[in-house]
């Protein structure tokens, strides 16, 4: 028989789709019938504890987690967020649950070995909860208690060869796509840099420092399949520098019907014969793209790399040859100042070993974020605050008519009278009134 009644939650079990209230039941019933057979090393009735407290939740309308203090493990300090309950004589097993991160493989790329060691550790040693996987994509062992941090810590690193993830003020385990692993759109090596990254920069991982957070995502492709531009202060998504290749015989086997667009994803059409002009010509955003006779045709310096033509057609288009990536920064979710997406810093860089140029702009942001950022400031609002020119002046990068979003109504590049060059004509204030208009 349940320990607690949980008549709200019951509710979120009618519904037509799965229901982690489902999920925590049974769980719950788990633990208090193999108890007897198993030490676990937290109280049996965690998971029942956790649906009492979230039954009472959602009944007073107000969280019953407090922030009671900070722990962590010895040498770190990020990777455990500390969660207490504030009612703990009535609910003792959720009287402490803390949070661990655990930095997730490159690509998410498992094998079942690592992730039934993961959950025996997690079973034994915690709630058996877990997130898979965190916003940032670190894996995530919901609910343990404070003398178990270090044990598990040392089953992890020590059995498992197997670190933490960041949490705190410092930067978040890097996250990345499957990239040139499985994917053929891929236009670097993205587990290489990741990885690469995640090992140079251990120290600003593990030991906060930072005003606030800061997040990697690299995508491997405009795709954005981890979500880079609008979730991380510093994006790097693969692009290309040259044009689309064509496979004109293969264009001619999608508007034939010998090919089914977008790689079968959409068997059942109903809405007829595939028509390129429809499906792909009409829906491209800059208008760069036409049949001539039988031929398809791509203005290359008009593409602005959305992917929309290849995903519908991957057949018979390819990405470029000439392969790098676009650095963005700024991107957000909405804390302090609203949502944000990551604005172009760099339009295009190889990514080539050891990243000497990559690590230079990183380094450079870092540098001023940490003089000038205040607290709980993401570098977004930092860069909203003194202005996309500040940015530019501290990596020392070009401006460039790609920095510019909107142009005339909210450019981001103004002169110095100190810049202009001799013999202009126009009047420097007017000229910066004009911009600002």
């Amino acid at each position: 028989m349940a320990k607690h009644k949980t008549p709200m939650l019951d509710q979120l079990e009618s519904g037509p789709w799965p229901s982690f209230v489902s999920d925590l039941k049974e769980l719950a019933e788990h633990r208090a019938k193999t108890a007897s057979k198993i030490d676990y090393q937290i109280p049996v009735e965690v998971v029942e504890d956790v649906l009492g407290l979230m039954e009472l939740t959602y009944k007073h309308g107000r969280t019953h987690w407090k922030h009671g203090g900070i722990v962590g493990v010895f040498g770190y300090g990020g990777g455990v967020i500390g969660r207490y309950c504030d009612m703990p004589e009535e609910f003792p097993g959720v009287a402490h649950f803390h949070t661990m991160r655990v930095s997730q493989p490159g690509g998410k790329f498992y094998t079942s070995k690592y992730l039934l060691e993961l959950c025996d550790l997690w079973d034994l040693r915690g709630s058996g909860i877990t997130n898979m996987h965190g916003s940032t994509g670190d894996i995530v062992f919901l609910g343990t208690t404070t003398p178990q941090l270090e044990e598990i810590f040392f089953e992890l690193t020590h059995k498992m060869n197997q670190d933490l993830g960041g949490s705190g003020s410092n930067l978040r385990t890097p996250s990345d796509c499957i990239g040139t692993a499985r994917c053929e759109f891929s236009c670097y090596d993205t587990q290489a840099l990741c990885f690469t990254l995640t090992n140079d920069y251990q120290d600003e991982l593990h030991r906060p420092a930072f005003p606030y957070k800061f997040k990697f995502k690299f995508d491997g492709c405009p795709n954005c399949c981890v979500a880079s531009i609008a979730r991380s202060d510093m994006s790097f998504i693969g692009t290309w520098r040259d044009d689309i290749r064509i496979d004109q015989e293969a264009v001619q086997g999608y508007i034939g019907g010998e090919f089914a667009p977008n790689g079968g994803a959409h068997k059942d059409r109903d809405w007829g014969k595939f028509d390129i002009k429809k499906e792909v010509i009409d829906l491209c955003p800059t208008e760069c793209m036409w049949m001539e006779g039988k031929k398809l045709k791509i203005d290359s310096k008009e593409c602005n790399r959305c992917m929309h033509c290849i995903n519908v057609m991957p057949r018979a288009l390819r990405i470029g040859q000439d392969t790098g990536l676009s650095i963005l920064v700024g991107a957000k979710a909405p804390i302090l100042d609203g949502a944000q997406m990551g604005s172009l810093l760099v339009p295009f860089v190889k990514v080539e070993e050891p990243y000497d140029e990559i690590k230079e702009v990183i380094e450079k942001i870092w540098d001023w974020w940490m003089e000038e950022g205040k607290n709980r400031e993401r570098l977004g609002e930092l860069i909203k605050r003194q202005g996309f020119q500040k940015i530019l002046e501290v990596t020392g990068i070009t401006p460039d008519a790609r920095h510019v979003k909107e142009p005339r109504s909210n450019p981001y590049i103004f002169w110095k009278e100190e810049e202009v060059e001799g013999g202009w004509t126009r009047d420097v204030n007017e000229f910066r009134k004009y911009h600002r208009r």
